[in-house]
């Protein structure tokens, strides 16, 4: 299985340099690149990266950059052009590849080899090729048999350094089960973050007092000649308040996908486009602000690592139709509350939406379904509400004792 850890990094001022010349180097190659890429036809990564060796004769800054590192860089580039090319095969409107400018590019990849982890004196420090050792916080430790297999080195718009391990280990992804005992469907919302069919509805985070501090931050920066020390050493404030929201709302967003990968043995989920649903007019502040697209990759991934089902629905109709007959009903979002007229059947608007989500997941697998419904098997009217303070806090929306493995990621 594949995983990576993420350390901070402590460098000197001499290292701190160091990273920062071979980021903006990488930067340079990577604007060489995509320059050839626009004037040559049928470029390719591999016959690019053929091109280094040569390359180095006459640009001699490159000889003290690691070979893997400047081969990554070529790598991304046309990993880039590859993605921008699926967007447009899938009907979006796109542009082309743009030139990189300072402080638009903060990272660089060693792939394979060109590093290495060593504890001496009892202090851990991460060796590179070309730049040396640097104290590292490991504040988890890796898996004994874990292989490391890339480090990407990445400088935060805070100015602090981190180090992300892309580790291998030799132990399979668990079997999912062929029956499916514990299954559950979940609705995402905004003041529900999510809605799930046992009857659990937890809050969203209030970060309220974060992006007070930041919009004080912001209207400070506003204020101060740009490009001045005053205007530098804001910017980086700026940049911290945005580093304390997106922390917290991570953090947040790990434990819940967590509790939900390692509770069932299927999860349903809406098959959203949230950047389609962020681009939406009217309140998209806070559909950008929920999350919704990272919640679902880290729950798809977490579900991968526990052998548990993860199952993505079309979700047309999941809140117009009936989770008792099937049938339709418009409403309108103001409404709340699911009445169906034809069979009187009453719930919680996302409720509704959770039973119809996990019918469809437990459809789509085929295997182990019950034969009644789930509002058949599992009609909760009453809901357990939840604050996200608890899932924080504890890993866990439910009040029933849980193991303290499932409090962490």
């Amino acid at each position: 299985m594949n995983y990576n850890y993420r350390y901070r990094l402590n460098p000197s001022d001499d290292l701190r340099e160091r990273l920062a010349w071979t980021v903006d180097t990488c930067r340079q190659v990577y604007n060489h690149f995509l320059h050839r890429l626009n004037r040559h036809d049928d470029t390719s990564s591999y016959s690019e990266q053929k091109r280094l060796p040569d390359l180095k004769d006459w640009w001699a800054d490159l000889r003290d950059v690691h070979s893997k590192v400047l081969q990554k860089v070529v790598q991304r580039l046309y990993d880039n052009l590859s993605t921008l090319k699926g967007r447009k095969q899938n009907g979006y409107s796109v542009g082309e590849l743009k030139w990189k400018a300072p402080g638009e590019y903060q990272s660089f990849t060693y792939s394979q080899s060109g590093f290495k982890l060593k504890n001496t004196s009892g202090r851990t420090r991460l060796w590179l090729s070309k730049t040396g050792g640097i104290p590292i916080t490991v504040h988890r430790d890796l898996a004994d048999d874990a292989t490391i297999k890339t480090v990407t080195i990445k400088r935060e718009p805070t100015g602090k350094w981190y180090a992300i391990l892309g580790v291998e280990t030799p132990d399979d992804p668990p079997e999912k089960p062929d029956e499916v005992t514990g299954a559950v469907g979940i609705d995402v919302g905004i003041l529900k973050y999510v809605h799930d069919s046992d009857g659990t509805a937890v809050e969203s985070p209030d970060l309220s007092d974060e992006r007070e501090r930041l919009e004080r931050a912001q209207a400070n920066l506003s204020r101060k000649e740009h490009g001045s020390n005053n205007w530098e050493e804001q910017r980086k404030t700026v940049a911290r308040r945005h580093a304390d929201l997106k922390r917290k709302r991570r953090d947040f967003l790990h434990k819940l996908s967590a509790y939900y990968a390692r509770e069932y043995e299927l999860v349903a989920v809406e098959d959203l486009d949230a950047k389609g649903l962020v681009e939406l007019p009217g309140n998209s502040r806070n559909r950008a602000g929920a999350s919704w697209g990272m919640f679902l990759r880290m729950l798809e991934y977490k579900c991968e690592r526990e052998g548990t089902h993860f199952v993505a629905v079309d979700p047309r109709g999941t809140t117009k139709e009936c989770a008792s007959c099937g049938v339709e009903t418009d409403k309108p979002l103001w409404v709340r509350e699911h009445s169906c007229p034809s069979c009187g059947f009453e719930a919680d608007r996302d409720a509704n939406a959770s039973w119809n989500i996990l019918s469809r997941g437990l459809e789509q697998v085929g295997t182990g379904c019950p034969e009644s419904t789930p509002v058949e098997t599992a009609l909760p009217t009453d809901t357990d509400s939840v604050s996200a303070k608890r899932v924080v806090e504890a890993g866990s929306p439910t009040l029933k004792k849980r193991t303290a493995s499932a409090v962490s990621e």
